[in-house]
């Protein structure tokens, strides 16, 4: 595929001067953006900087802090005091501050999408589609946080006990360190932050360094519609600073979407000082397409299941697992339906297809392609790399035994395809891989695809869909090396809250 390219017309992001206050106007102009500690935007204390690139032209967009060990534990400090403050906030008007962020960030939402695009690389449609789903997902939170009641155990419920009444409460952790990878800043913000603040804990944010400015202007705005100074902050700090807060004990949890080897290093260290930790991690998801199938289904799940945000989505398919009789078919329904797709700038209106987050990123995956062609696959569509954009890649023919049909995952537009005789084979190299987060397949018998879906070792299963499948309300999360817990409005306050239970002794008479 040929990449779009235009003139660069220079984007009308907001830099340090463009964050919007409550009431939609612009702040006085800063040198550059800053962190968010104790409800004033502040530099690192070393004074340092690092620059923000555009991935897509390699221009500086801003710059912000380098924060150090100091800022986090300084931001530690708030957060100890602002909790206390937030956690005696009734919870309907804790509904109410979060509702007046959500009308704060729809007066700016193109401003907001226009600075996610340009930092990520993310095509504009979808970062516009991702800045949406904060009202989504901080409403679903919102709404349930009314309903998340107490539970009694009634007097006579065990013998010896009829004259006593065990109330079971809900209690804040205290502190919860949200740590956000770059691809789904947004929408992982809602998943961590919202349910944290509905329950009365404080939440420290931790954006990627990639692109940490969309989430800066957004804990902002909860600043600025009133969440206390501490209960919400946000820290631009290296890989190797984010891991020093793991060894404050003051900690309530760790919850981190990000890379399995990342995670299980903040488990570690988290686990020193009993630190629970909810961790969404890698997935090399299996994409089963039976011989039954609806390929063009299949090939179309295929274009949203894959290609969604450059193929950088840690539940997308990434193995294509095909049966033998309609794999050729489904390969050139693939090649055809990719080739649709406009593959170019992230800022232009119709692009579909855009770069990768880094050109170290595209540099990757571009070395995993060639792995995989060593290993005996074949290209047949795509394979070239310029700069961070990576074409989008069809390749056959890749052996059950490749590095990729197992735990070699992907991130980026890469679509390997692996042939299979029979139902239990396909199984068995779905299930032969460390990861298990989501996974799908294909197949006009239900009951067929049930007992594939059923058997698939993984958090979630997809039935006639891709396995990049995630609503807010439900539990996501994912089995073996993809994770321990689950988010999702349906199971979130649980990991965010704990036990105290207050017992009634001789209440009944």
């Amino acid at each position: 595929m040929r990449l779009r390219r235009t003139k660069r017309i220079k984007e009308q992001i907001p830099n340090g001067g463009g964050i919007l206050d409550a009431a939609g106007g612009t702040e006085k102009q800063e040198k550059h953006m800053k962190m968010i500690i104790d409800g004033k935007k502040v530099d690192s204390v070393s004074g340092e900087t690092f620059d923000v690139i555009n991935p897509a032209t390699g221009e500086v967009i801003d710059s912000v802090p380098k924060g150090t060990p100091i800022d986090i534990k300084q931001a530690v400090d708030a957060a100890e005091k602002g909790q206390k403050i937030w956690a005696g906030v009734p919870v309907f008007q804790r509904a109410e501050i979060l509702n007046r962020f959500l009308d704060i960030v729809d007066e700016n939402k193109e401003s907001l999408a226009q600075t996610l695009s340009a930092e990520n690389g993310k095509p504009i449609n979808e970062a516009r589609a991702e800045i949406g789903n904060v009202r989504i997902g901080f409403s679903g939170f919102i709404e349930h946080a009314k309903h998340f009641y107490d539970r009694v155990i009634p007097p006579g419920t065990e013998a010896g006990q009829q004259n006593n009444v065990q109330i079971v409460t809900r209690i804040p952790v205290g502190i919860v360190v949200c740590i956000i990878p770059f691809n789904f800043p947004c929408d992982l913000f809602d998943q961590k932050v919202a349910p944290a603040l509905m329950m009365g804990n404080a939440a420290i944010v931790l954006p990627s360094s990639d692109n940490p400015l969309t989430l800066l202007r957004l804990s902002g705005m909860l600043v600025d519609a009133g969440v206390p100074n501490g209960a919400i902050q946000c820290l631009t700090a290296p890989g190797k600073v984010k891991a020093e807060i793991a060894k404050d004990r003051r900690i309530g949890l760790i919850t981190l979407t990000g890379s399995t080897e990342v995670g299980i290093e903040t488990a570690k260290t988290a686990a020193e000082n009993l630190i629970p930790c909810a961790l969404e991690l890698g997935g090399n998801d299996a994409f089963i397409v039976l011989e039954d199938a609806d390929i063009d289904l299949a090939a179309e799940e295929l274009i949203w299941g894959r290609m969604y945000n450059t193929g950088q989505v840690c539940c997308a398919s990434k193995r294509f697992i095909v049966h033998n009789a309609v794999k050729d078919a489904f390969a050139a329904k693939v090649v055809e339906k990719i080739t649709r797709q406009n593959y170019g700038r992230p800022e232009l209106e119709d692009t579909q297809i855009a770069c990768l987050i880094s050109e170290d990123a595209a540099v990757k995956v571009e070395a995993q392609v060639n792995r995989i062609v060593e290993q005996g696959g074949k290209i047949i569509l795509g394979g070239k790399r310029s700069g961070a954009f990576y074409e989008p890649t069809v390749i056959t023919d890749v052996p059950k035994s490749a590095d990729v049909a197992a735990d070699m995952e992907i991130f980026g537009p890469v679509v390997p395809i692996i042939g299979f005789d029979a139902d239990e084979e396909a199984i068995e190299i779905a299930n032969n891989s460390i990861y298990g987060l989501s996974s799908c397949v294909f197949s006009r018998d239900f009951k067929r695809a049930w007992h594939v879906a059923s058997r698939m070792e993984a958090g979630g299963a997809v039935i006639n869909g891709a396995s990049f499948f995630r609503s807010f309300e439900m539990p996501f999360g994912g089995l073996k090396f993809s994770g321990i817990g689950t988010e999702g409005v349906m199971s979130t306050f649980g990991e965010m809250t704990q036990i105290r239970t207050i017992v009634l002794k001789n209440i009944v008479s």
